[in-house]
């Protein structure tokens, strides 16, 4: 166990991983659950949303009995006030990595965020931590000024970087503008320098499923209607006593938008729900769509109808042989 503690520690990568990723109510949940239970493993929250505190239920995170059967990370970490990003969700790995809470256990890294994954199993870019004040700023004169303007002065700045973002993307603009501020180095040189897999690659063990469709409608739908019978109204509420900017991810969360309206009596909460269910719907489809596309080879595609438990434990138990 010491050697391996050690071996965790000084190569920053974890071996024998398993992933498993699925668009949302896929059932991908319960899966590293069973998984985790067989192999004695621990399970890490590869989802954007399910890492929000407050929206236990909108964000379908585990419930606490299944919290409580194998240790998870990663889960209600995150105050709403704060924009998550994939390179502080893989700090937050590498953490665990460091408190030897991966090691001597096979991990099992559960969700439907593609761009986590690929960073755990590829590596991404460093990137300098920004100042709240000058992340700030920049977000105010993007409201205030605008994104053509901002573009302009970007590219008087770091013009490399300017003629590679239309001059309508906002977001982009403004965040080359605050590395450059918080850095003095251009976003691109920060790009440049890739980082490491913290997965090895050679004993990990890539899943993800690929659900019927119809069948994955009526998941979600059913999943909805619970969601309000186990309070999702009331964390909607709780949101909204906060006061957050609107274009924070907690706050863009689905169903947050669309229970808010009902609480603002400008819907009715059938008509919301309905919408809710159109969004999530739309949502499971531009997850299938970017895995189908962006996973290689190395994962293997768990479709309606197999055994997918089964499949996964052969899978680790031959690797192990």
């Amino acid at each position: 166990m010491e050697e391996t503690l050690r071996e965790v520690a000084d190569e920053g990568r974890v071996k024998d991983a398993v992933l498993i990723a699925g668009p949302t109510a896929s059932g991908k949940s319960a899966l590293a659950l069973e998984v985790a239970e067989r192999f004695g493993g621990v399970i890490v929250n590869t989802d954007s949303m399910q890492g929000y505190s407050i929206l236990n239920v909108l964000t379908a995170r585990p419930a606490p009995a299944d919290l409580a059967r194998v240790p998870h990370f990663l889960y209600g970490h995150v105050h709403p006030s704060t924009a998550y990003s994939t390179g502080a969700w893989l700090r937050d790995v590498e953490r665990l990595i460091d408190e030897g809470a991966l090691a001597g256990r096979p991990p099992v890294f559960v969700g439907g965020t593609g761009l986590y994954f690929r960073a755990l199993a590829e590596g991404i870019s460093a990137m300098p931590d920004i100042p709240a004040h000058i992340r700030d700023r920049w977000r105010h004169e993007l409201v205030e000024r605008g994104a053509p303007r901002l573009h302009r002065e970007l590219m008087h700045r770091d013009s490399a970087t300017a003629m590679l973002l239309r001059p309508s993307d906002g977001q982009r603009i403004a965040r080359a503008l605050e590395v450059l501020d918080a850095s003095g180095r251009s976003i691109r040189s920060w790009q440049a320098e890739r980082g490491r897999p913290l997965i090895d690659r050679a004993s990990a063990h890539f899943f993800v499923i690929e659900p019927d469709r119809d069948a994955l409608t009526q998941r979600i739908n059913r999943r909805f209607d619970a969601m309000i019978d186990q309070g999702a109204m009331e964390e909607v509420r709780q949101i909204l006593a906060l006061h957050l900017d609107p274009a924070l991810p907690a706050v863009k969360a689905i169903g947050v938008r669309e229970l808010q309206s009902v609480l603002a009596g400008e819907m009715e909460a059938e008509k919301a729900m309905e919408m809710a269910k159109i969004a999530t719907r739309q949502y499971a489809k531009r997850q299938s769509t970017w895995f189908r596309n962006q996973f290689g080879e190395e994962w293997r595609r768990l479709s309606p109808g197999e055994d997918m438990a089964t499949i996964i434990r052969m899978s680790i138990e031959k690797r192990n042989r």
